[in-house]
């Protein structure tokens, strides 16, 4: 299963749970898999912009990439003000 690691701020909503396995065919399916997947998606199902994601320490251009077992994905929120 993959790997999905959550920043603290979304570990916070998700119930305090940081890292989740999850077997699905691709980055976005794994990344819909999550208890904060509203969080991380918008009404149109497009990733909100300041949700960067890495598959394996790469930043990832495609969620349709797919995902094997020991695929490592992180979420890093992207802070944003003025």
């Amino acid at each position: 299963m993959a790997v999905i690691l959550l920043p603290s701020l979304l570990a916070r909503e998700a119930g305090g749970e940081g890292r989740f396995e999850i077997e699905a065919p691709t980055v976005r399916e794994a990344l819909r898999e999550l208890p904060v997947r509203d969080l991380l998606f918008d009404e149109r199902g497009e990733l909100r912009p300041l949700v960067n994601v890495y598959v394996d320490s790469v930043q990832a251009d495609d969620l349709e990439a797919s995902v094997d077992p020991d695929t490592e994905i992180r979420l890093v929120a992207a802070v944003a003000g003025g």
